[in-house]
């Protein structure tokens, strides 16, 4: 009885258990110690458990993500990060019909909700920002050597908890392959792992990770020191094996 919207093609999946979790948080889909694994999907017709296979990354600046969730049969389909996480609420019980859960599952083409919208239309008033690189970089999918230095902390906005989270801003970045790749400006969660190394501005660092293009959102009425002066268009995802120098 449910209408699914399979994956177009090959989508993103969690390197690790770590970046399952930093991914499942920033969707606020969990907020404790213990990070779920299975998760409610309801409709009128059902409530069955199902469980994250990865995500789709969509938008101007491929700043979104939708969520491929998998069913106890095996099949595939795509939700809408806050959807999913209104569907875990004991409360809710709207009723959904076939027509209505296609804008749900949203694709890459379809269309972004209001708040997003706006978003991007904030964005897009200020091109003189977004031209800072003309420069196409060909990403690795796969985990890779770096090396940058620490310039700053910031925050960023979480859109679906509704918070700042802590994050990192690595300039200089450079992926240490032949050639060598220079990314530029990247930023990271400020995790756990990170806090460990108590990190300054100046540091070198050299670690494993892996690159996705998504810009910088910035966070909301936060200190003019946690402020980023420019654009930073890609995010580093998990980084480990870090060497502080």
């Amino acid at each position: 009885m449910t209408t699914l919207l399979p994956p177009k093609g090959e989508f993103q999946t969690f390197a690790d258990d770590a970046h399952y979790t930093e991914k499942v948080k920033e969707w606020g889909l969990s907020t404790t110690k213990e990070v779920k694994r299975e998760f409610w999907y309801k409709t009128s017709e059902q409530e069955c458990k199902v469980t994250i296979k990865g995500y789709e990354i969509y938008g101007n600046n491929e700043d979104y993500n939708t969520i491929v969730i998998e069913f106890e049969d095996g099949a595939l389909s795509c939700i809408h990060p806050a959807y999913l996480k209104e569907m875990q609420s004991p409360s809710f019980t709207r009723s959904i019909t076939a027509d209505s859960e296609k804008p749900v599952a949203v694709s890459k083409k379809e269309t972004k909700s209001p708040s997003s919208k706006k978003t991007i239309a904030a964005n897009e008033k200020t091109p003189q920002k977004e031209k800072i690189s003309t420069k196409k970089i060909d990403l690795p999918s796969e985990k890779v050597h770096f090396t940058a230095e620490v310039q700053q902390f910031s925050y960023s906005w979480n859109h679906f908890n509704e918070e700042n989270d802590e994050v990192v801003i690595l300039k200089n970045v450079c992926i240490e392959e032949e050639p060598v790749i220079e990314i530029g400006l990247a930023w990271c969660s400020h995790s756990k792992t990170l806090k460990k190394f108590e990190l300054s501005p100046g540091d070198k660092l050299e670690f494993a990770g892996k690159i996705v293009k998504k810009k910088l959102s910035n966070g909301k009425d936060v200190e003019e020191q946690y402020l980023v002066s420019e654009p930073v268009p890609y995010k580093i995802n998990n980084p480990s094996k870090i060497v502080k120098s």
